[in-house]
């Protein structure tokens, strides 16, 4: 983020704030800069869907008369942040990205997560662009538009969560909120090139987020540095406890499906990177395709119950690939989603055993680099098929195990691609430590910020 203004506003969260609580940047210039940026340049990237002008300025007032009275306001001081349109913003209708529900009253409260990074001194200042009630992977939004992908405005950001990912890589804001249900986080970090978590699920609060498939949603942070993911995600965790890494890291790579189909770039980029730990270690999970369907046809039940009232009153609101998605949901025999959660439950401990080998399994995010908007497709076993429905073909099986999964941004050229780290439980630590190894070997970095 670029402001002509002096001094000018830092590029990273914890530069930001380090500036702010030191007195030498006032968290109202931060807002002020951020606010012209995304007015000046968003139009190319239709990443943001309001901006919270007044509050954000209000809530940067309070900030600086902190710093002036010696208090501390906190690790996240001054820093603006934008929010998926799915979490509530106190005094703000919650849309979820549709206009079903532009006629909600507004929301009496932050979200819990919202309010966690706000106690912390951040500043929510946008909320962002997603695909309608959370349903695809490409924020390719009936309503709201198309997010176009800031490295190369001629693809996609990935969704649902891409209003986030995409205003992040563009510099309009440091830091953002997103969820993830199956690869909403991780699939618009890979495209875009940034970091960004999903945690163990549980572990972050969901209330005041409006659900998708309640059993599988999990909200996280991106940013376009590795300090900053770790800053956010304390402020979000409020410090709970912590298992260390340990000291030596077993790291082994996810075969079998998720080998399978990956670009010749991304190959090239995950050998570096297992290298990079000294392992040649191989472990696969049985019956991922499965997984993935049953995956599928869980998330499809769960939103279509929670949407079916409203489709039978108000259906014709719905962009009508959702509707059609959500109806077919709501449809799927009880027999059939039952099945699908016991593979569920069989898959997890399939995923602990392969954990006897490892502290971290790596895994590509997605098949390769954005596609174009004008031509969505990506070519899973020698077939074009369909971006929107197959971007999710590394994420959609993980999420089944509700483990910890960190989005990596790996440096290669051209477009951005990114990997998977994944950990059990409650293993966070080992996440972060594995990705300051690649850090530190130059094998991760966020894609700089075009323009």
């Amino acid at each position: 983020m670029s402001h002509d203004a002096t001094p000018a506003v830092p590029d990273t969260a914890h530069g930001i704030a380090s500036a702010v609580r030191a007195g030498r940047l006032k968290a109202t210039a931060v807002v002020g800069a951020a606010i012209s940026e995304i007015s000046l340049r968003d139009r190319a990237y239709n990443s943001v869907t309001r901006i919270l002008g007044p509050r954000a300025i209000g809530l940067a007032e309070q900030v600086d008369r902190k710093v002036a009275a010696g208090e501390d306001p906190g690790p996240l001081a001054g820093v603006p942040f934008g929010i998926k349109d799915l979490f509530d913003c106190e005094g703000e209708t919650t849309t979820a990205g549709s206009t079903v529900l532009r006629e909600s009253a507004p929301a009496p409260r932050d979200a819990a997560i919202v309010e966690r990074l706000r106690l912390a001194g951040a500043i929510p200042l946008a909320t962002t662009n997603m695909d309608e009630f959370a349903y695809g992977f490409a924020t390719d939004n009936a309503h709201y538009g198309i997010t176009r992908n800031p490295h190369d405005t001629t693809r996609l950001a990935g969704g649902s969560s891409g209003g986030s990912a995409a205003a992040v890589a563009a510099g309009l804001l440091p830091l953002s909120l997103g969820t993830d249900t199956n690869g909403s986080i991780r699939v618009p970090a890979s495209l875009c090139g940034l970091w960004a978590i999903r945690p163990t699920q549980g572990r972050l609060p969901k209330a005041g987020t409006y659900p998708f498939a309640a059993s599988f949603d999990t909200v996280g942070p991106f940013t376009r540095d590795l300090a900053d993911l770790k800053v956010a995600f304390d402020a979000l965790d409020m410090h709970g406890n912590r298992e260390p890494a340990p000291p030596e890291l077993r790291v082994a790579r996810l075969g079998g499906w998720f080998a399978e189909n990956v670009s010749d770039k991304l190959e090239s980029a995950i050998g570096d990177v297992m290298a990079a730990f000294g392992s040649n270690e191989i472990v696969e999970l049985p019956e991922v395709a499965r997984a993935r369907a049953a995956a599928f046809l869980i998330t499809a039940a769960e939103g279509g119950a929670l949407h079916l009232p409203r489709l039978r009153a108000h259906a014709s609101a719905y962009d009508p690939a959702t509707r059609d998605r959500l109806l077919a949901g709501a449809l799927l025999p009880a027999r059939t989603v039952y099945q699908a959660q016991r593979l569920r439950r069989w898959f997890r401990e399939q995923a602990y055993v392969a954990f006897a080998r490892a502290d971290v399994l790596v895994a590509p995010a997605v098949v390769g680099e954005a596609p174009r908007i004008d031509q969505p497709l990506i070519e899973i076993d020698g077939q074009m098929v369909s971006a929107r429905a197959n971007l999710g073909l590394y994420t959609q099986p993980l999420t089944l195990t509700g483990f910890p999964i960190m989005s990596v941004p790996l440096k290669t050229p051209g477009l951005p691609v990114g990997l998977q780290l994944m950990a059990l439980p409650g293993k966070e630590e080992a996440l972060f430590a594995a990705a300051e190894v690649l850090a530190k070997a130059g094998l991760a970095v966020a894609a700089s910020v075009p323009g």
